[in-house]
Parts: C-alpha cells; structure tokens; sequence
C-alpha cells in the first residue's frame, strides 16, 4: 500500500467514527426526549455543535432516518420524529404479542445461566428503580425484555423485539413521568412475577404475566395522556338576577 493511501484510509475511518459518534449522541438525546418531537435538526447547526463537517452529520441523520427517529421533509428539512399517538394501539398489539410468546418460549428453554442473565438486569432495573433515574431504568429495562428474548432463541423474533422496545422508549419516558417524581417500586412486581414462571418453565403463566405487564403499562400511560387540570373547576359562572 502506498503511503498516500494510508492517510486517506484513516481519514475515512475517522469520517465513520465520526458519523457513529453524531448519531449514537442525537440518538439518546430524541430517546430520552431531550429533543423534542418535531425539533428541528439542521444540519449546519450540528456540524458546529459536534466540531465536524455536515458529512459525518448527515449520514448520522439517515440512519436515524432508516430507525424511524427523524424525518425529512419535502423542502429537505429535518425534525425529529413526532410521537404518533395514533399508532399506539397497534404498537401495543405489536408489543403484546411479541412479549408473550418470547416470555413463553423463555420459560420452555431457559437454562440456569439465562436465569442469571435476567435476574442480573433485574438487579440493573432495582437499582435504578431506588434511586428514581429514569434514563437508567428505561435502559435497564430494554436490557431485561432482551435478555428474555434472547431466552427464546429466535432471532427474527428478537430483531422485532428490540426495535418495539426501541420505538417505544419516549413514550415509556411518558409513562414514569406520569408518577410526577413518585415512582412506586412496586412496580418491579411485574417483573418478579415474568421471572418466577421462566424459573419454573410454566409457559402458560409465563405468557399471562407478560400480557399482564404490557397491559398494566398500556392503561397507565393512556390515563396520563388523558389527564386534565381543568375539569374539576368552571371558568364561568352565571347568577340568577
């Protein structure tokens, strides 16, 4: 290889860790809302915030694009993608099923080192639980859904899950917030209860837990999108003369 070729290698290497940097950081900022649903992403703007050309920056922001995260607009602007609450019923379905039956099958061929996997980001999910920090549980629980599926040994199965998991971690970020700062650690309980049938390889429990779990979290988050701080007093009031 020649010595010119050496320096333009490593250059596009550095362009790729660049670009993986951009991305892994915008990322995590849309994921734990720290960027808003439909924030724009300008390009110019990211490029001096990151110290990078708009290279590196645009191709974070395709593959954001490609996870579902960002949208372009038709006049080449980008956003962050808006949470569709629209589609929440269906990503329910979605996540429903997909859980019962990876839980199920976990329960089946689960061996006693996956049950050290799970119950160590079980462990994870606690401790985060008891010091209320939300982005760690939130983190701490995609880690112990995957470790059950996983469990399963079904990698199609394992690739829908992780991106369910991933397309619903702002509206979890909704759901603890719903708690206003007064998260209950009995909220673990499903979790405890999705572990003890895997322990005993009970498929049939392991999958009512599951559904259980799903749904429990499902109906919290619709009450708080349901919320209203108005209905309890009226702004006008008429008096017989």
């Amino acid at each position: 290889m020649s010595q010119s070729a050496k320096p333009k290698k490593a250059e596009a290497m550095k362009r790729g860790g660049g670009a993986q940097k951009i991305y892994e950081n915008i990322r995590a900022s849309i994921l734990n809302l720290d960027r808003k649903p439909g924030e724009p992403l300008d390009e110019a703007s990211l490029s001096q915030q990151f110290g990078m050309s708009r290279s590196p920056v645009r191709e974070a922001l395709i593959r954001l694009s490609t996870d579902g995260l960002v949208v372009t607009l038709p006049n080449k602007s980008t956003l962050v993608a808006p949470l569709n609450i629209n589609d929440y019923p269906t990503y329910l379905d979605a996540l429903d099923l997909v859980q019962r039956y990876t839980t199920q099958l976990a329960a089946k061929l689960r061996t006693a080192e996956d049950l050290k996997c799970i119950a160590k980001c079980q462990a994870e999910f606690t401790n985060a639980l008891d010091e209320g920090n939300v982005p760690w549980m939130i983190e701490a629980n995609r880690s112990f859904h995957m470790a059950i599926s996983e469990t399963a040994r079904n990698s199609y199965f394992n690739f829908l899950h992780a991106r369910l998991l991933d397309d619903g971690r702002r509206m979890l970020h909704l759901y603890f917030r719903s708690f206003e700062g007064k998260i209950p650690t009995s909220i673990r309980r499903d979790h405890d209860l999705i572990i003890d049938s895997i322990t005993k390889q009970n498929g049939e429990e392991a999958e009512k837990n599951a559904h259980q779990h799903v749904t429990q979290v499902g109906g919290r988050f619709m009450e708080y999108l349901n919320r209203r701080h108005s209905k309890d007093f009226e702004i006008f009031q008429f008096h017989e003369e």
